[in-house]
């Protein structure tokens, strides 16, 4: 897309270094003990007025006894008593935190009452309660939307729907001075192929003819409902830059007695937030139309994957899956191409051309100098070519059964699959099941550097980087080629996610892993994961350009994507879980009258091969307030960015001083939040903003996630994964994974079609006649307590009782045909629905060694490998807070 030119260029958008902002604050003293309490009844979320027309309640949620009241509804605060041992001594927590239990100095004192610090399942069922069910018009400029917990409809009135969009806050500061002393960072998280559900309106296209889209002529922003029409018609005044632009004879109309266009309600781009544009050959590469897209399925063939059934698995699962390739609105059938690769050492192509009654292999064997021995016949219809392809999926495991072969490469395997897109001339995807790490002599080799020695040193970033070099080269030429990379792993030891995993999210893919694959065991949840990727919405060879209003820029972003300048965010593939979170900084002050204006073009090719632009389009309030910017910030979106943010962070800086920049952050938006907004109160007293009362609970829980906490025990792989998995993840995967929902199934309504409402994720929540099901978007756990009853037992797993449940660990629950089975299966099935990964449920013992696991994910209490409680995480962000008021 061109570039507007009066914008500056932002700094790198390899982006600037993780640092806060103001100086680095002393560690509270060890003595300072801290007092808190809680108001009878905390108010509810913070919303603008505008859109309820409800008085904001002045000061936000205080967390201290109000004089005169006693019994349930509050309590006398309580001393929390000093720490003892050395700050910062143990690994494993920011800064000065130690990471054993809160010792209390001179006599036992009561503890805090947890129920009386702010509980994030209570703050989703009341906005679920107050919010749920309703239509969400999007009508009014820098509205709160409910949260993404929350069922409820989007009626698209003029601004993005916040399945497309969700920003950190909805009220920008006007000035730069004003955003750095609140330290809130402004960013939108863009989910640009967001699905819709079936009871909204899907996106209306446009289609200009051969005049295209009508974009200002300075800064090319598109056509959109805050162009403002003057001269009769004839002119429009961009919302954007304010420059006044012409209105082309085609699309001349009269404007009526308000100043609007008459036709305003029958264009999409005037009247609606989202909208696509068919786009002309201007913005198809050569200037000319793009084949449609391919997918491409490389199976690695030797011995670990046809010993553990995934090649006999995967080619009977391929028949049928190939009959739902994903096809354009209305089209009788997929237009998508399909092409097949086998490989180990080397490479194993098919030609699938329909007049053949045979498939035929070619083999290419020197994998240094990759190149595709066929043009014709590799990328097919799979309609024409489905008894050819039929026939070749049923050879497949019977002509690798014996290999004895178990070295394989790896970066071949993906430059061949691009040379045949590019051969191809089309954009695509390449699907690989791959099973080790690559140690054959071939580019990319790679040794293994799990050391876990590096733990909590200077150099355990270096875990995290993929190795330099062919993949730094590999992951550009696919981008620029649209070739996106979908990994499957199945490992059954180190196979270094690092450099991998960094391919497929350079290029806009996903990456999955199953550890010591078994088809019996693990068949199904990779069968929902293929199924799922294979038939999701998608666009390919994308470019995303996020223009603003004057007076601000974007200057940060991140996400699975490739940036090879400062504007452009590039994308081989983009699906409906695919979001890039884009931080924006002042370059000027902002007015309260205009707002802050922010449109994203996505522009992509369709599964059908059609290239369009999809335009996104949010208007913003500005307030030289900064209880306004308090009042509409949203927490759930604040954690994906300091989610992504220390995520990038931590391959450049140890992970110590990455954790401390979270805890400072927290301190310094809340102890702004406290000077300037709340109402003068004891310094004793914890006052949260009520906007971002649950704040603290999601960064404890992010500090202890398994990517950012040094521990032994945990895999290299699975942290690697888990920060390239975040890296590219929305606001509803990021508020799962990082507050799980634990949901009570003991007392199961089988008569309601509802998921019951979830508990706090925390031990003092289960109980041993209990039965808990914890699920955070990519693990779910059945936990069963020791004294569950019988009958419960017995209706789900057909045993006598929970003494009889075997000691190995368990992976599915059988199908019995009883009410209460049924319904348990509807949950489970009904949650893997709502997630982007099939969820392998795993079914733990109170008191197992297998437990381990599932306590890892109770947030709320001491982490198993490091990190404090919520509790004490907000005693001590107290401290910090104090500590920067004095």
């Amino acid at each position: 897309m061109p570039q507007a030119p009066q914008m500056a260029p932002p700094p790198s958008a390899s982006g600037q270094p993780f640092m806060p902002q103001s100086p680095q604050m002393a560690p509270p003293p060890i003595g300072a003990s801290s007092a808190m309490g809680t108001t009878a009844a905390a108010a509810a979320m913070g919303v603008p007025g505008s859109f309820s027309g409800l008085p904001h309640p002045p000061g936000g949620s205080g967390f201290q006894q109000p004089p005169g009241l006693a019994g349930p509804q509050g309590f006398q605060p309580q001393q929390v008593g000093p720490y003892t041992g050395q700050m910062g001594a143990q690994p494993g927590f920011p800064g000065a935190f130690p990471a054993g239990a809160a010792q209390m100095a001179g006599p036992p004192q009561k503890k805090l009452d947890p129920d009386s610090i702010p509980s994030t399942t209570q703050v989703i069922e009341d906005d679920q309660t107050k919010r749920g069910g309703q239509v969400y018009a999007t009508n009014l400029r820098g509205q709160v939307p409910p949260l993404v917990t929350t069922d409820f409809v989007v009626q698209d009135q003029g601004n993005a729907s916040p399945r497309f969009i969700r920003c950190t806050t909805y009220c920008f500061p006007c000035t730069a001075d004003l955003a750095k002393q609140c330290q809130v960072p402004l960013a939108a998280v863009i989910k640009p192929f967001a699905a819709v559900p079936k009871n909204e309106t899907p996106l209306y296209t446009v289609d200009h003819g051969e005049a295209g889209p009508i974009r200002c002529n300075r800064c090319k922003a598109y056509m959109c409902p805050f162009m403002h029409f003057i001269d009769g018609g004839r002119r429009y005044q961009c919302g954007f830059c304010s420059c006044v632009n012409e209105v082309p004879a085609f699309y001349f109309q009269h404007l009526d007695h308000m100043g609007r266009r008459v036709d305003a309600y029958q264009r999409p781009e005037l009247s609606l937030g989202s909208y696509e544009f068919v786009a002309t050959l201007e913005y198809c590469k050569n200037k000319k139309p793009p084949n449609p897209p391919a997918f491409i399925f490389m199976i690695d063939v030797s011995y670990p994957n046809i010993k553990s059934g995934l090649v006999r698995l995967l080619c009977a699962e391929l028949k049928s899956l190939l009959e739902r390739l994903p096809r354009e609105e209305g089209a009788g059938s997929s237009a998508v191409r399909v092409g097949f690769v086998t490989y180990n050492k080397i490479l194993h192509f098919y030609n699938v051309k329909s007049t053949l009654a045979q498939p035929q292999m070619m083999v290419v064997s020197d994998v240094a100098e990759m190149f595709v021995p066929l043009l014709d016949g590799f990328l097919v219809n799979f309609q024409e070519s489905r008894s050819v392809i039929n026939n070749l999926l049923e050879q497949i495991p019977d002509m690798f059964t014996d290999t004895g072969e178990s070295e394989t490469v790896f970066a071949p395997v993906v430059q061949a699959g691009m040379e045949a897109l590019k051969a191809a001339d089309s954009s695509g995807k390449l699907f690989i099941f791959h099973s080790s790490i690559p140690t054959a002599e071939a580019p990319g080799k790679l040794k293994n550097r799990d050391d876990r020695k590096l733990i909590n040193t200077e150099k355990e970033k270096t875990l995290f980087q993929p190795a330099k070099g062919v993949y730094e080269d590999l992951s550009k030429e696919c981008v620029s080629n649209g070739c996106c990379v979908d990994l499957f792993l199945f490992p059954g030891q180190y196979i270094d996610v690092a450099t991998m995993g960094s391919v497929a999210m350079h290029t806009g893919g996903s990456v999955y892993k199953y550890s010591n694959f078994q088809a019996q065991v693990d068949g199904d949840n990779f069968l929902r994961d293929i199924r799922k990727e294979v038939e999701k919405p998608v666009g390919f060879d994308a470019t995303m350009r996020v223009r603003t209003s004057t007076g601000f820029r974007a200057t940060d972003f991140f996400g699975a994507i490739y940036m090879s300048n400062t504007t452009d965010v590039e994308m081989a593939a983009v699906d409906c879980h695919k979001a890039v979170t884009v931080e924006f900084k002042h370059d000027d002050k902002l007015s309260d009258d205009a707002g802050a204006l922010v449109q994203c073009a996505l522009l992509y090719t369709s599964v059908g091969g059609q290239r369009r632009l999809r335009i996104h389009n949010l208007s913003l309030s500005c307030s030289s307030q900064l209880a306004d910017l308090y009042k509409s910030c949203e927490t759930d979106a604040l954690v994906n960015f300091f989610a992504k943010s220390a995520y990038r962070a931590m391959v450049n800086q140890p992970l110590k001083a990455v954790r401390e920049v979270l805890v400072h952050q927290t301190a310094h938006m809340l102890a702004c939040y406290r000077k300037n907004c709340a109402s003068p109160s004891a310094v004793s007293q914890l006052i949260l903003p009520d906007a971002m009362k649950v704040l603290p609970v999601y960064m404890n829980s992010l500090m202890k996630s398994a990517a950012l906490v040094g521990s032994a025990d945990l895999s290299t792989d699975d942290r690697a994964l888990q920060r390239l998995l975040v890296t590219g993840m929305g606001v509803e995967e990021t508020q799962a994974l990082f507050y799980p929902r634990l949901i009570p199934l003991h007392n199961l309504d089988v008569g309601s079609k509802a998921v019951p409402l979830a508990v706090r994720c925390s031990e003092e929540r289960l109980s041993e006649g209990g039965v808990f099901l914890l699920e955070n978007g990519l693990q779910m756990f059945l936990w069963l307590g020791q004294a569950c009853p019988p009958e419960f037992i017995q209706s789900i797993f057909n045993v006598p009782s929970f003494a009889h449940l075997g000691a190995d660990v368990m992976t599915s629950i059988p199908e019995l045909d009883n009410t209460l089975s049924k319904k348990l299966r509807s949950v489970i099935d009904h949650i893997n629905q709502q997630r982007s990964h099939a969820m392998k449920l795993v079914v733990v013992k109170q008191k197992d060694r297998s437990e381990a696991p599932f306590r890892q994910h109770l947030v709320e209490d001491k982490g198993l490998h490091g990190g404090a409680s919520y509790m004490d995480f907000l005693c001590y962000v107290h401290r910090e807070i104090r500590q920067l008021l004095t």
